[in-house]
């Protein structure tokens, strides 16, 4: 099935800047950036530019986003959704709160904003992340619908529904599933084949993230197709390996401090060699383990 994606790429002669979101997607300064818009099914879309992945529903009802990308990235996201109907959309669904994925909020002043209520409350204040201080967002560009556990727009024959996560990724992610054209998008839950990044100063935990995918893998359907937060879209078995590399590294790390190992010699023992490509993204073998150990380390 997903042999059949229609990959359209729209060329962007933009150059990059990091945000204070940003520092995660460094290794993409200083170059331009190919929006690809890739085709799931009739009416659902997922777009890759810089930051993270957008999701789409497209039809006669209008557009509806989830997720919006990084601020720069804006004008030219604007032209790729205008070939999908309309450059305004109606609605937008931010995942979480990092700037990879909610800049755009400053650019779509039209489009009606949803997401959990922390995103909106992190989003309101200068917050910290990577130890540096990301500035709040003028009010335009913060979530005017917030929820605490779902909220479903009704929109182009589907519905779109989004459920909170707690204390995955952060503590305010949503999980975004198009119901009726069986696609989910994960934000960065999902990193597909890549370790991925836990915002421990924001709430989120290792252990809770491996519990959260659990979750939501006993929910999907075999068919279901996945937008990850980065990579290319997945599928079932896909994400089923993802939990499997939650599991097994954090059995690593979890076995080495209960040794009383510290902190540099489980990154100098390392990880098991089948998750050697998985440090490729940019989130290091050392930075995960780091992260794994702070997260079991938090009370």
């Amino acid at each position: 099935m997903l042999k059949k994606l229609i990959a359209i790429s729209i060329l962007l002669s933009v150059t990059l800047t990091v945000s204070a979101h940003g520092k995660h997607e460094d290794n993409e300064q200083q170059q331009e950036v190919t929006v690809k818009i890739v085709k799931i099914t009739d009416g659902v879309y997922m777009l890759q530019g810089k930051g993270g992945n957008v999701g789409v529903s497209a039809g006669k009802d209008g557009l509806l986003i989830v997720d919006d990308d990084y601020a720069d990235v804006s004008p030219k996201l604007a032209e790729a959704l205008k070939t999908l109907g309309s450059d305004k959309p109606k609605f937008i669904f931010n995942t979480h709160w990092h700037g990879d994925h909610t800049e755009g909020n400053k650019f779509f002043k039209d489009s009606i904003i949803v997401s959990h209520i922390n995103v909106r409350n992190r989003l309101a204040v200068d917050t910290m992340i990577f130890g540096n201080k990301s500035l709040a967002y003028p009010a335009s560009a913060l979530p005017m619908l917030t929820f605490e556990t779902s909220l479903s727009v009704y929109l182009n024959d589907d519905e779109i529904k989004a459920v909170h996560f707690p204390n995955g990724h952060t503590d305010g992610d949503s999980i975004i599933y198009f119901t009726k054209a069986k696609v989910v998008h994960l934000g960065d839950h999902y990193f597909k084949d890549r370790f991925p990044f836990i915002d421990l100063e924001n709430g989120g935990s290792v252990k809770g993230m491996t519990k959260n995918i659990a979750d939501i893998i006993a929910k999907l359907p075999a068919d279901i197709k996945i937008i990850p937060g980065h990579g290319s879209l997945a599928t079932l078995d896909d994400l089923k390996n993802y939990r499997q590399m939650l599991v097994e590294t954090t059995a690593v790390v979890e076995k080495g401090t209960a040794q009383k190992k510290p902190l540099e010699m489980l990154k100098k023992e390392g990880l098991p060699e089948k998750y050697k490509t998985w440090g490729t993204g940019f989130i290091k073998p050392d930075f995960w383990i780091e992260t794994v150990y702070k997260s079991l380390s938090k009370k």
